[in-house]
């Protein structure tokens, strides 16, 4: 299997290896040919206009977007997930508007109000959350569910495939949630 990493912003690097750590295939995709070569993307964090506006400058948000349509597992964190979600309040900006929830870009402040914070799990234990200046989940659209949550609020979620954190898994050494979205990839991609 092979995760495509879209590699504009963010630190896909370390996304790229949580992803090979875990033995699956992972690539730095820039292309809409390296999107065609991919069983499942990440959308990493970063700045989600710049984000936006590079996909569409270089061709990958149809391509993205269809495949999307089409059933490829992706997993958006931070920006990703902005990128992803159908309504960003109080934006028109780019995106690919897979996931139907309402996302606030910086909800919780400016890069210096940035934290780290416990997330309670729906499985069970809690996770530590990085949130660089994070979204927030504000509506969440049917048959969507909340995998994590921070104070209450959905901050973890899934839907059809389509994977949204609003804080950075991969700035952590814990590898649990980039080892559960791997997995259910892996069921998409052989039928299991």
């Amino acid at each position: 299997m092979r995760i495509g990493v879209l590699a504009f912003q963010g630190d896909f690097a370390r996304h790229i290896n949580a992803v090979t750590g875990h033995g699956a295939e992972a690539v730095a995709v820039r292309t809409p040919e390296g999107v065609e070569r991919s069983d499942a993307m990440i959308i990493p964090g970063g700045e989600s206009t710049t984000i936006g506006m590079l996909c569409e400058r270089f061709g990958l948000l149809e391509v993205i977007r269809d495949r999307i349509a089409g059933g490829m597992p992706v997993f958006g964190t931070c920006a990703g997930a902005i990128l992803l979600a159908r309504e960003i309040v109080e934006s028109d900006q780019v995106r690919f508007g897979s996931l139907d929830i309402g996302i606030r870009r910086n909800a919780y402040g400016r890069q210096r109000e940035s934290f780290e914070a416990d997330i309670e799990l729906a499985s069970g234990g809690t996770f530590r959350g990085v949130f660089i200046r994070a979204p927030k989940i504000e509506r969440v659209g049917t048959g969507i569910s909340v995998l994590g949550s921070l104070d209450g609020n959905p901050v973890l979620i899934a839907r059809d495939g389509i994977w949204a954190a609003t804080f950075h898994p991969e700035l952590t050494a814990d590898r649990r949630i980039h080892a559960e979205f791997l997995e259910y990839a892996a069921t998409v991609a052989t039928g299991v």
